[in-house]
């Protein structure tokens, strides 16, 4: 009997270890915007936000932070301390909330141009697309590739992985791409 308890304890201490170990890692969101400022000494870049406000954000200094980020997003993206292109159009990755946040990574745009759309999902065709309705009534379709990231309320993820719901409210970056317009960044938290 002394054996079963002895178990049962050992277990529920796994348990316990293995949630704060999850509880323990940053999780990444992400937001549009364009590079103000950056600041090598100070370690910070400032971004005018899609939502019309500037927002500072500093390096990650700390590479060995448990962050939860997709690989494949990282993967095409620029760490924080190595991105130089004030100016440019990003999507912003970073961790932290109000207050101090922290950027990890920024992946530039390009040139554009770029629509931004926002509205309610009326359509889901698969992993391929997504229609959205404005205010209007107006329906855009949107194709989402592997370059696609959404950002939910559990952080971001990649366009494949993402789960819109018809009614969602949503916004969306968009570019043409070989005659599509394709989403490079869904923002299913509008208020960000």
């Amino acid at each position: 009997m002394l054996t079963g308890k002895l178990k049962v304890l050992f277990l529920a201490a796994c348990l316990v270890s293995v949630s704060v170990a999850a509880a323990a890692q940053e999780v990444v969101h992400a937001l549009t915007g364009t590079v103000a400022s950056i600041d090598a000494s100070a370690k910070t870049i400032t971004v005018y936000t899609d939502n019309h406000s500037d927002s500072t954000f500093k390096d990650m200094t700390n590479p060995n932070t448990p962050i939860n980020f997709d690989r494949n997003i990282r993967a095409n993206a620029i760490t924080a301390d190595a991105f130089k292109m004030k100016g440019s159009y990003v999507i912003v990755f970073y961790y932290g909330g109000d207050g101090v946040r922290t950027a990890v990574a920024l992946r530039g745009l390009g040139a554009g141009p770029f629509t931004k759309n926002a509205g309610t999902v009326v359509r889901i065709e698969g992993r391929n697309s997504i229609s959205v309705a404005d205010e209007s009534g107006s329906i855009k379709s949107f194709r989402l590739t592997g370059n696609t990231v959404a950002e939910t309320e559990y952080g971001v993820v990649v366009g494949s992985k993402y789960q819109p719901h018809k009614g969602d409210k949503i916004r969306v970056t968009a570019s043409l791409v070989n005659g599509n317009q394709t989403a490079l960044f869904i923002n299913s938290l509008v208020a960000n």
